[in-house]
């Protein structure tokens, strides 16, 4: 089956991957057509993306990916069987359906099977979701986002390393219940390490975009730049508690950990930081400082998202935590039939309000201090408190009366989300950030916070 004509495919060779939505709503239904099953859901992704990769201050790869697949999930009862493939005439389509079905037979039963959703009311796609110049970028224009990174790099006697990427993609879903979901993206994401001719100092930055207009190449290499150059004189101080000044970068990946953990089935049963002794949730309960606000809006233009999860419930507006207060749980449509109460897609596109201050309102504000530019090698501790420990790395500078008086050596750390944000001293102006552990994006304020326990020094740079 021709999905696009020949004409079109001369036109448009660098997005062959992104298709339309009614082109595909027709493969999809065609898939369908051969589904015997009790219940039968398509899924079909695809994307379009170019990079540039470079290392030692000099490109080493530059290359295109195009690539889509339909997965086939097929149903009997509770028993699902799953197949995967990238090839769309009548007869492979057919066949992944067959084998689908074949697999299901020999499938056990699961006794948390739900039946796939009914027709859905989505909301209009958001307009900043996909950007078509985004989408279709040209190498010439990467070529030039990355020699400015490499300019810096080089006249500050630096050594780079980066990646930039764009994307654009789609996704659709499609079931023998009728519903039918559909969102295209674009995205643009970089990131970059600078690193001393001596390798004691290290600089970082990394940003994601849905348009590659809000990329500033240049500007993030200078603020890497800066970190590595001032970074290479690190001191050695003693561990302990410290008032801290953690930077979006550095926020972002403990409390993702804490937002990611907002789900209910957990908490009730017992194995989570929101599960009371003896029973019960501490839903409805404040359990951090009364200026935390942290919620998810797929239409909020800084920060759009999807209109649908995975499993094709829409996504709309949800306050996670208000005024410190626990204010909703994510529930699995499982676990929400089982409670008897509607089910919550998980957090996408976190969005934590801030303050008026900017990050140096908060360094000056700062009487002795530690700042953090970025924390990694993130990992569990106490999943009962959310306890982890990790890294600190590329820029570690200690604060004396407002101002930043000398880099020191990184840190080990151990700390919890929630017992840092209940020694919340103050917020800055909340800003878009990209996690280094997870890759996702969020809104993010830096936060200055009192009593950060750093448990060890660390040699690395």
């Amino acid at each position: 089956m021709e999905l696009i004509s020949s004409t079109q495919q001369e036109k448009s060779k660098n997005i062959m991957a992104i298709l339309s939505q009614e082109e595909a709503q027709a493969l999809m239904k065609k898939a369908l057509s051969f589904s015997k099953a009790d219940e039968c859901e398509i899924n079909l992704n695809g994307s379009d993306s170019g990079n540039i990769r470079y290392a030692r201050n000099s490109v080493s790869t530059s290359g295109a990916i195009s690539q889509t697949s339909l997965v086939v999930s097929s149903a009997f009862g509770k028993k699902l069987g799953v197949a995967t493939i990238n090839e769309y005439d009548d007869a492979s389509l057919e066949k992944a359906v067959r084998r689908s079905e074949e697999l299901a037979q020999l499938a056990p039963e699961n006794p948390e099977y739900v039946p796939f959703l009914g027709p859905q009311t989505y909301s209009a796609d958001n307009p900043k979701l996909f950007d078509q110049k985004t989408a279709e970028m040209e190498p010439k224009k990467r070529t030039d986002m990355v020699a400015q990174s490499l300019q810096v790099a080089k006249d500050a006697n630096l050594t780079a390393a980066g990646f930039l990427q764009n994307t654009g993609s789609f996704a659709a879903m499609m079931n023998s219940h009728g519903l039918f979901a559909y969102n295209k993206y674009s995205d643009i994401n970089f990131s970059v390490t600078l690193r001393s001719a001596d390798g004691k100092g290290s600089g970082y930055a990394s940003r994601d975009y849905e348009d590659f207009n809000d990329m500033d190449t240049l500007k993030l290499t200078k603020v890497a730049a800066q970190k590595a150059n001032g970074s290479v004189t690190a001191k050695a101080i003693e561990p302990g508690k410290y008032t801290v000044i953690l930077e979006p970068a550095a926020g972002i990946v403990l409390l993702e950990n804490l937002y990611g953990a907002l789900d209910a089935r957990s908490a009730d049963e017992g194995r989570s930081f929101l599960s009371k002794a003896g029973g019960g949730t501490k839903l409805g309960e404040k359990l951090v400082d009364e200026r935390v606000n942290i919620y998810s809006d797929p239409q909020d233009p800084r920060l759009p998202t999807a209109s649908w999860n995975g499993d094709g419930r829409p996504l709309e507006r949800v306050n996670w935590i208000e005024k410190g207060v626990i204010k909703n749980l994510s529930y699995s449509r499982f676990w929400a039939q089982k409670k008897g109460v509607k089910a919550v897609p998980g957090p996408s596109g976190i969005i934590m309000e801030g303050g008026d201050a900017s990050l140096e309102d908060l360094i000056k504000g700062t009487e002795k201090g530690i700042l953090v530019t970025r924390l990694w090698y993130i990992r569990p501790v106490d999943p009962q408190t959310l306890l982890y420990t990790g890294l600190t790395r590329d820029g570690t500078f200690y604060i004396e009366n407002g101002q930043i008086k000398f880099p020191v050596k990184n840190f080990r750390f151990n700390e919890s989300p929630v017992i840092m944000l209940n020694n919340l001293e103050a917020l800055g102006r909340t800003e878009r950030t990209v996690s280094g552990e997870s890759f996702q994006s969020a809104m993010i304020p830096p936060m200055k916070i009192r009593d950060f326990t750093f448990s060890s020094l660390s040699d690395a740079v």
